[in-house]
């Protein structure tokens, strides 16, 4: 191999090793949204992304390069829904799934879709997106 060959090869390795890198940054940094205080307590920092309007819970999540916030809490024993927004979203959290409640939905790619989940008993149901990949929770309490 001669030493220009030896430089293209030096050049493709170094842009391939820099987009993997690049590519771990994007997909595995934390995106939970709570803070430890302690083993004991978190604090959620996104707990606006839940009211009460005409006498039915709203949780709102968006859904793009995984599911924000991850982690939302609700009060128990009144009718929720899940609000989940969509902006260009071309990944696997644009299809959403909650297998305790036997839901599956392919969601638009950009726009805004209601879930009724009904009234929740207190306790935490999970979702995740259709791979898997991006879990998200709902404690209710």
């Amino acid at each position: 191999m001669d030493k220009q060959s030896k430089q293209n090869l030096m050049i493709i390795v170094s842009v391939i090793i820099a987009m993997l890198i690049i590519f771990f940054a994007i997909n595995y940094t934390n995106k939970d949204q709570s803070v430890s205080v302690d083993d004991s307590k978190k604090v959620e920092q996104n707990v606006n992304n839940v009211s009460i309007v005409d006498g039915k819970q709203i949780i709102e999540i968006k859904a793009k390069d995984g599911f924000n916030p991850v982690h939302s809490v609700a009060k128990a024993g009144i009718p929720t829904i899940l609000r989940v927004e969509t902006n260009g979203t071309f990944d696997c959290s644009s299809s959403i799934n909650i297998p305790e409640m036997n839901i599956s939905r392919s969601l638009p790619l950009s726009g805004t879709t209601d879930i009724d989940v009904g009234t929740q008993q207190a306790g935490t149901f999970n979702g995740t997106c259709s791979m898997g990949m991006y879990p998200f929770d709902i404690k209710f309490e």
